[in-house]
């Protein structure tokens, strides 16, 4: 096996969704990250090149070019474990945007490695034991095993998960209409630090209104009941605990609203914020809403608006 390369981009994705704590999460049409994976002769994983990432960016070292601590890497290295293959593999990795964006960038990575070496080796596992390899890659990243990045980014458009031990995914077909703006404030969450903000502990009226909302939240989907979908999106568990995480969190929110939206909330931890609309143009105008309240207290802030994605990742190269 001879430097045969392959070029994929992964899609950036939403998770938690509102009352979706872990259990939902869509792709976006925007581009997280581009990946080239290469054969080599040599045997060992190893990344030759990371770009993009925040070292160039001045928010942090970077990304880690250890394998053992790259969940792109680990993935594969689960991946090549179980095909018993010592063979030699190398990663370009170029990042779209910031780590710690709360859009899937660590996801990305985990599903860009082994989708495009099943490529190069003639598909010998399916999309269901790619996304086992994936979760494993992402668990470096999150400190524990959550599919809700993994899963949308892997099979694109709308997903709950329904469990686990094995993974139980659950498609949803989403509202043809239905569009995401995201506000990107140009700073960074860790995903590991955000989840210590949750409590072990709610009470019972707290996690009926959330299920509640959650069951609200998918039948507004399958039906495409925009009017559904506006009334579910209430998060009483994980917002409330990482709103203060986010400068101004409420009152962009209530810009987004304003604006039209039919519903808004924190994307994964943060600090990016999604808010669905039911076009293109109105999502144009909730993200200007959004960016100006915004820009009030973060000095730099991008705004994508997108359709919910429908592929997952790509080869482009």
């Amino acid at each position: 096996m001879g430097d045969k390369s392959i070029k994929v981009t992964a899609p950036a994705t939403v998770s938690n969704v509102g009352p979706g704590f872990d259990i939902m999460g869509f792709a976006l049409d925007t581009v997280v990250e581009e990946m080239v994976v290469r054969l080599k002769g040599k045997p060992g994983i190893r990344i030759k090149k990371i770009t993009g990432d925040k070292s160039e960016r001045s928010f942090g070292k970077g990304l880690p070019f250890n394998v053992k601590k790259n969940t792109a890497t680990v993935a594969l290295s689960h991946m090549l474990a179980k095909l018993e293959m010592n063979i030699g593999v190398e990663l370009e990795i170029r990042k779209k945007m910031i780590s710690g964006s709360g859009l899937g960038s660590s996801a990305a990575s985990a599903v860009a490695a082994p989708f495009a070496l099943n490529e190069l080796l003639d598909r010998p596992f399916s999309k269901s034991e790619l996304m086992e390899f994936a979760l494993l890659g992402e668990e470096v990243a999150s400190g524990c095993i959550h599919a809700d990045n993994v899963a949308p980014c892997l099979y694109g458009g709308f997903i709950l998960i329904r469990g686990y031990n094995p993974t139980d995914i659950i498609q949803i077909e989403p509202p043809k209409k239905l569009h995401c703006t995201i506000l990107h404030p140009q700073f960074e969450i860790k995903t590991s630090e955000a989840r210590k903000l949750i409590k072990h502990n709610y009470p019972l009226k707290d996690i009926i209104a959330q299920s509640g909302n959650a069951a609200g939240l998918i039948a507004g989907l399958l039906k495409s009941d925009y009017n559904l979908i506006k009334r579910s999106l209430n998060d009483v568990i994980a917002e409330p605990a990482r709103a203060q995480l986010i400068p101004g969190f409420y009152e962009i929110k209530e810009a987004a609203m304003k604006a039209g939206s039919i519903g808004c909330s924190i994307s994964g931890s943060g600090p990016a914020i999604f808010a669905f609309s039911t076009s293109y143009e109105k999502g144009i105008e909730i993200g200007k809403a959004m960016k100006k309240v915004s820009s009030e207290r973060v000095k730099k802030n991008i705004v994508y608006v997108s359709p919910i994605n429908t592929v997952g990742p790509k080869i482009i190269g």
